[in-house]
């Protein structure tokens, strides 16, 4: 029996994702999105409970301006967004392809209760896509 094509965001999810926190600097959070690959990544608290997002476009001048200066980078808590896009685990995800038409971020944290518990990119929406169309 062929695959099932997954229908909702938690099928598709990383759950094992990376996240910082607001403590951490802004050098670390450049090596580590440039390690994972990712054009931005959730901030969580020590519960793991999201508190923000901070994407490359965010850091990219403060990097650039403390290398210039060669001074000590800001932390994440000084430079992430508060107001967050985030997604429930068992959103559709033919719903959320729709959301993330236009100018919207390329990475949503899945959240549930509050709590991180994963996150989606608009390459793994995309692939559900197609998986759908030709399961």
């Amino acid at each position: 029996m062929p695959n099932k094509a997954p229908t909702i965001v938690r099928e598709i999810m990383s759950r094992d994702c990376y996240r910082v926190t607001g403590k951490t600097s802004v050098s670390t959070l450049a090596e580590g999105l440039s390690r994972h690959r990712l054009p931005g990544v959730p901030v969580v608290d020590d519960h793991d409970h999201l508190i923000g997002f901070i994407s490359e476009q965010d850091v990219m001048g403060k990097v650039l301006e403390s290398a210039y200066l060669n001074d000590q980078p800001p932390l994440v808590s000084d430079l992430m967004r508060h107001e967050v896009l985030s997604v429930a685990p068992t959103k559709s995800i033919t719903d959320l392809a729709q959301e993330m038409l236009g100018n919207k971020p390329k990475v949503y944290p899945v959240v549930e209760q509050g709590r991180l518990v994963g996150i989606v990119t608009r390459r793994d929406v995309l692939n559900a896509i197609l998986r759908m169309r030709h399961p």
